[in-house]
């Protein structure tokens, strides 16, 4: 059995471009900046890498998810990665990159000129905001407190 299923977070590296398939599907592609923490062996210091992240999408949704996304935009995504290759000028080509299934939008507040949205309720023009009824929320229940050891575990 295998499992391909890839989460990430972080910042769009640049504007997601929009494009339509001849057969009339539109795809959504962008890339996600991921920071990678490691220590620095000569000074001992903490310091972030960067991995950059490919990440395609698919359909209406694509469609509607890029009026939300510009460069600077913070989301987090679940999809599948996949690898394609190609020749192109008689040189080999090749990328992995991330099909998108899921994504959140992470970005708070009004950041409109920096690429990121709001998701606090507007007020209509000439009105007021209606407050938001409270939801009750479930209980948490906490988690199991049995031990568990490394046998159990089936890997």
């Amino acid at each position: 059995m295998s499992i391909n299923r890839v989460n990430i977070s972080g910042n769009l590296t640049r504007d997601p471009e929009l494009r339509m398939t001849s057969g009339g599907t539109q795809v959504l592609s962008f890339g996600v900046a991921v920071n990678d923490r490691r220590r620095n062996p000569q000074s001992g210091e903490w310091e972030d890498y960067p991995n950059f992240v490919d990440c395609t999408m698919f359909g209406a949704r694509a469609e509607a998810v890029s009026r939300y996304l510009s460069k600077g935009s913070k989301v987090a995504i679940e999809g599948k990665l996949r690898y394609s290759s190609w020749e192109r000028d008689g040189q080999r080509r090749s990328k992995l990159e991330v099909i998108v299934d899921e994504i959140e939008f992470m970005s708070r507040g009004s950041q409109q000129g920096d690429g990121g949205y709001s998701n606090a309720p507007q007020a209509p023009r000439g009105g007021y905001a209606q407050q938001p009824q409270a939801r009750p929320q479930a209980p948490v229940q906490a988690p199991p407190t049995a031990d568990i050891y490394d046998e159990d575990i089936p890997f």
